[in-house]
C-alpha cells in the first residue's frame, strides 16, 4: 500500500491527503458511540440515552489516553523514518505496544472495582445508575482493546499508512451497528447489548491491526539487530506523550469535571447534553485530525532537516480547517433540531430536545477555533516542544471548569457549553505565541 509523502510536493496537498483517511477512521470511530446512542434512545428509552451518556465524558478520557500515547510514540516513529534509521525505529514499535498494554490493563482492572463509585462522584442521578455502571463496568473490560487500536493506528499513521486503520474502522464500525441491532432488538440487552457489540468490534479490529503491522515491519530491513524494548526510547515517547496525552484529553477531562453538573440538572437534560455531545465528538474530529496530521507533518520534516517546508504545512493547515468549520457551522445552524431528535423517540421530554438543540446551535459557531488550536498544537508537538503546549491545555481545561462551576447556578445548563469557545481561544492564543517565536525548530528529540 502506498504511504503519503510528507516530505516532498505542495505541503498542503501532502497534508490533506494525508489527514483524509484519518478523518473519515475517525468518524467511523465516533459512528460506535453515535450508534449506541442513537439505538439505546430510540429502542430502549430515555433513561438508557442518558445512562450511556452518563459515562461518556469518562469514556473518552481513556480513548484519549490511547490516542495521546499513541501520538507520542507517532512523533519519535516519525523523526526515526524521515531519518531512515529503521532499527530505532521498530525498536519505538515495539516499546510502546507492550507499554501500552500493560497500562491498558491496570487502568481496566482499576475500573472494574470502582465504576460504581466513579459514577456515584460524577453525580449520576439515581434512576440510571444500575445502567450506567454495568455500561461503564463492560467498557472496563474492553479497554486493553480500545488501547491497542488506537496505538497501533497512530504506528500506522507514523509510517505514512493512515488508510489501514480506515479500513479497518470501516469494518468494525459495520460490525458494531449490526451487533448493536441484534442485541438491543433481537436479544433485549438493552445498554449491556450496546457495550458488549463495541467490546467485540473493536476487539477484532485490534487483532487484526496487530497482524497487518508486525507483517508490514518487514519490508524495512536492518543490519543490527533490533531491541524489543528500549528504556531510553520509552524516555522520550513520554516527554511527548504526557503532554500530547493531556492535550488530547483537555476536552474530555473538562467534561468529566462538569459532567456533576449537567447530572445535576436531571436526566431529562442530561439526555439533550449527551446527544448534543455526541454530535460535538464528530465536529472535533477534522480538526482533531488535522492538528495530528500537522504533528506527523511536522516530525518528518524536522527528522529530515526541512524546518521552513513546516512553516508552509501549518500555513495551508488555517484554509483547511476554516473550510471545515464553515461546513459544520452550516450543518449544526440548518439541521441542530432533526440532528437532535434522531437520538429521541415519541417518549422523550420536551427539555432533552431544547438542551440538545440550544447546546448544538451556540457550539456551531466556534469550531474554528479548535481547528486553529489543533494545528498549532499539533505543530509544537510534532516538534517535540512541550512546555508551552502543555501550559496552555492547562488553561483550557482551567477556564473550561472554572465557568461551569461558577456560572451554571446563574445561567443553567448552558454555562457549560458557553465554557468551551472561551477555552479553546485561550489555548490557541498562547500556542500560537509559542509559534511566533521559533523556538520550536531547536528543539533536538
Amino acid at each position: 500500500m502506498k504511504s503519503n509523502d510528507m516530505l516532498h510536493g505542495n505541503a498542503g496537498k501532502s497534508l490533506f491527503l494525508f489527514a483524509l483517511p484519518m478523518i473519515i477512521g475517525n468518524l467511523f470511530q465516533q459512528f460506535y458511540s453515535m450508534v449506541d446512542s442513537v439505538i439505546v434512545g430510540r429502542y430502549v428509552g430515555e433513561d438508557a440515552l442518558a445512562a450511556v451518556g452518563a459515562s461518556y465524558s469518562l469514556t473518552t478520557v481513556f480513548i484519549s489516553v490511547a490516542i495521546g500515547g499513541g501520538i507520542g510514540a507517532s512523533v519519535l516513529i516519525s523523526q526515526y523514518l524521515g531519518r531512515r534509521d529503521y532499527s530505532r525505529m521498530k525498536t519505538a514499535i515495539y516499546t510502546a505496544l507492550f507499554t501500552f498494554l500493560v497500562i491498558s490493563i491496570l487502568l481496566g482492572i482499576c475500573g472494574i472495582l470502582l465504576n460504581t463509585d466513579i459514577m456515584r462522584w460524577l453525580n449520576t442521578p439515581d434512576n440510571i445508575m444500575e445502567q450506567a455502571s454495568l455500561y461503564l463496568e463492560i467498557y472496563f473490560i474492553g479497554l486493553p482493546f480500545l488501547f491497542m487500536y488506537n496505538i497501533l493506528a497512530s504506528v500506522f499513521n507514523a509510517l505514512g499508512k493512515s488508510k489501514i486503520p480506515l479500513y479497518l474502522l470501516i469494518f468494525s464500525s459495520i460490525l458494531n451497528v449490526i451487533m448493536d441491532l441484534v442485541m438491543v432488538r433481537v436479544f433485549n440487552m438493552g445498554v449491556a447489548g450496546v457495550a458488549w457489540a463495541t467490546l467485540i468490534a473493536q476487539g477484532i479490529s485490534a487483532v487484526l491491526s496487530f497482524i497487518i503491522l508486525m507483517k508490514h515491519l518487514k519490508i524495512y530491513n536492518v543490519t543490527a539487530a533490533v531491541k524489543k524494548y528500549d528504556l531510553s526510547a520509552l524516555n522520550k515517547m513520554v516527554i511527548i506523550a504526557i503532554p500530547s496525552i493531556l492535550q488530547q484529553s483537555i476536552v474530555s477531562v473538562g467534561m468529566m469535571l462538569v459532567q456533576s453538573v449537567v447530572n445535576g440538572f436531571g436526566s431529562e437534560v442530561l439526555a439533550g447534553y449527551s446527544a448534543a455531545m455526541r454530535i460535538e465528538s464528530i465536529c472535533v474530529v477534522p480538526m482533531a485530525a488535522m492538528g495530528n496530521a500537522v504533528s506527523t507533518f511536522t516530525a518528518q520534516n524536522i527528522g529530515a532537516g526541512q524546518k521552513e517546508r513546516v512553516r508552509k504545512g501549518y500555513h495551508a493547515g488555517y484554509y483547511i480547517v476554516a473550510a471545515f468549520a464553515l461546513v459544520i457551522c452550516l450543518i449544526l445552524e440548518l439541521f441542530h433540531k432533526p440532528i437532535i431528535s434522531s437520538f429521541l423517540n415519541e417518549e422523550s421530554s420536551k427539555l432533552a430536545l431544547q438542551t440538545g438543540t440550544s447546546c448544538l446551535k451556540f457550539m456551531g459557531f466556534f469550531f474554528v477555533l479548535i481547528g486553529l488550536k489543533m494545528i498549532t498544537d499539533g505543530l509544537l508537538r510534532g516538534a517535540g516542544d512541550m512546555t508551552v503546549f502543555t501550559a496552555a491545555n492547562l488553561v483550557n481545561l482551567a477556564i473550561r471548569v472554572f465557568v461551569a462551576f461558577t456560572f451554571a447556578p446563574l445561567w443553567g445548563v448552558a454555562a457549560v457549553w458557553y465554557a468551551v469557545p472561551m477555552g479553546w481561544l485561550a489555548n490557541y492564543l498562547i500556542s500560537f505565541s509559542r509559534y511566533l517565536t521559533g523556538k520550536w525548530k531547536a528543539i533536538i528529540l
